[in-house]
Formats: C-alpha cells, structure tokens, sequence
C-alpha cells in the first residue's frame, strides 16, 4: 500500500452478494439504499462510486406533497396516537420475522 491508497477486500456469498466495507462505505458517503455504480475498465480494474440521486418518485412525491396540503388546511384532522391504535399497529406485525443475513430467492433477485 503507498501514498493515500486503500486496499480492503469483501467476500461473495453463494448467491454473488457481498458487504460493502465500512471504510469504502465512509469513503464515499454511503447510506442504507444509496445506489452505486460499477465502472469496468479495458484493463479488467473496476471503478466503485456512488451515484447521486437525481429523479425522485413522482407518486410518492405527490402522495407526500397531498399528506402537507391535508395537515396544513385540514389540521383538525390530525390525532395523536392512542395506546389502542398502537397495540393494533404492533398486532399487524407481531409474526413478521425478516432475517437480513438470509439469502434471496431466485424470484427476488
């Protein structure tokens, strides 16, 4: 290793997924669901680099720009949540187990 280059390595797992390292993570800024950009090179080197987002989601942006509209001219509709309406919330929930570490299906690749 010399000068400011940095060698870290990831393993694959048996479906071809891998980790991305921390420090490649903190090196380009990345967060849970940013998206990045493999640039393969002649050589066969590859370029890792993280894509900014430029198109956001139309539905969901006006889904999230109708819920504004609605709590700023209707604010008398907006209700605290009870004790009852968090119980149901977590009853919805309570058989749901996801296990992050757990392969995908061929169906979910």
């Amino acid at each position: 290793m010399s000068g400011s280059t940095l060698i870290t390595e990831s393993t694959l797992t048996e479906r071809f997924q891998t980790t991305v390292p921390s420090v490649v993570r903190k090196a380009l800024h990345l967060n849970k669901r940013d998206k990045i950009q493999f640039t393969i090179e002649a050589n066969g080197s590859v370029l890792l680099t993280r894509v900014e987002p430029i198109d956001n989601d139309p539905v969901l942006d006006g889904f999230l720009s109708f819920l504004a509209d609605d709590m700023r001219n209707q604010p008398g509709n907006i209700q605290l949540m009870t004790a009852s309406m968090k119980s149901h919330v977590e009853s919805l929930v309570v058989d749901v187990d996801i296990d992050l570490n757990e392969s995908l299906l061929d169906e979910d690749e």
